[in-house]
């Protein structure tokens, strides 16, 4: 007796076309607009990957720059001549690194980075603090000497708002700064001198208290990313003293969150130019450091900067509490600071006492 089997059971019968396989072709020849979609979401990633890879190409911390303490001709370089040439290289590298001068970019990628701008702004400031004593302390023998007629323009020039990008741009007031540094430079090693240096050991506490004012501000905001409550000290030791503002007990501070890095950074590139400074008054200053025995507390100062600037091994900065599971890069970079803070203090009174 033979039974009937439906049609769909028997062996080597003609199915109808799978449902996944009727989809499937019919995907393939669907509408074209899918296609398209796929185009531009990968064009789309294309464009991310390589505004990111440009950013971080802009983004790089610079290594140390070389200081020299040879003229061109290869003789030792009279006296001042290591510390503006390294003003020189520092303001070179803030102009003409890559991607220029940053901070004041309204196009993108420039308008969207903040690190290298607040490192731009820690060099910056440096840069201004050293011009600024160079005209009215290295470069004159007493308090009514003449100052230099370059120098007053390059201080001028390097106090322009750093965020000006019109009337005028900020870095082309700064090349004017550049240029003034560098007739400057010319003036002091022609033969005979037509400008001076005056390496002794006042001017260089003049700079040095600039110095120590600007560590001890940044470790200070480097410390406050956990947020604090300190005692108020405004007027410690000033019992006949006032201000303006006298809030009574504790004092809470505490950097913004959105603003860590920014002020990390910006401790970073100070930390760089003051470390280049340094190395350059070890030549311009060395009878005096010399004299009053005070070139190993230079030193010091200097290992403590190298130290704070080793390179950054981690793709984030972290704010981890103190004690806490993940490190604070603030916290540490504000040790290495507050140390050179007191060891600055230190040389001071040194080449005070002597």
């Amino acid at each position: 007796m033979k039974i009937a089997l439906p049609s769909w059971l028997r062996r080597g019968a003609h199915a109808p076309a799978e449902p996944a396989a009727a989809a499937a072709s019919g995907e393939s020849a669907g509408p074209p607009h899918r296609s398209r979609g796929r185009w531009i979401a990968g064009a789309a990633v294309l464009v991310i990957a390589i505004g990111w890879a440009w950013s971080f190409y802009w983004s790089r911390e610079p290594a140390p720059l070389w200081v020299v303490a040879e003229s061109p001709s290869g003789e030792r370089a009279v006296v001042g001549y290591s510390t503006v040439h390294t003003l020189i290289d520092v303001l070179t590298w803030l102009l003409e690194k890559p991607g220029g001068y940053l901070t004041n970019d309204v196009m993108p990628p420039g308008v969207w980075l903040d690190n290298m701008p607040s490192f731009e702004l820690g060099v910056l400031t440096q840069s201004r603090d050293l011009a600024r004593v160079l005209r009215n302390y290295h470069s004159r023998s007493q308090s009514q000497s003449i100052e230099d007629v370059e120098l007053a323009l390059a201080e001028q020039a390097l106090n322009t708002d750093n965020t000006s990008w019109l009337f005028p741009p900020a870095e082309v007031r700064y090349d004017e700064a550049l240029a003034a540094l560098q007739l400057y430079e010319t003036r002091l090693t022609a033969n005979p001198p037509g400008a001076q240096f005056y390496a002794r050991a006042d001017n260089l506490r003049e700079w040095l208290a600039v110095v120590e004012l600007r560590l001890g501000s940044l470790s200070q905001r480097l410390s406050a990313s956990v947020g604090q409550v300190r005692v108020n000290t405004d007027l410690g030791g000033a019992p006949t003293g006032a201000a303006t503002q006298d809030p009574q007990g504790d004092v809470i501070v505490q950097t913004p969150w959105l603003e860590i890095d920014e002020v990390f950074y910006e401790a970073r590139g100070t930390a760089w130019a003051v470390l280049l400074f340094l190395r350059a008054a070890q030549f311009d200053f060395e009878r005096t450091l010399e004299d009053k025995n005070a070139v190993v507390s230079l030193r010091q100062i200097i290992r403590e900067l190298e130290e704070g600037l080793r390179p950054i091994r981690s793709p984030v900065i972290l704010n981890g509490q103190g004690f806490g599971l993940f490190p604070n890069h603030s916290l540490v970079l504000a040790s290495y600071l507050s140390r050179a803070h007191s060891a600055v203090a230190d040389l001071r009174r040194l080449l005070e006492q002597g």
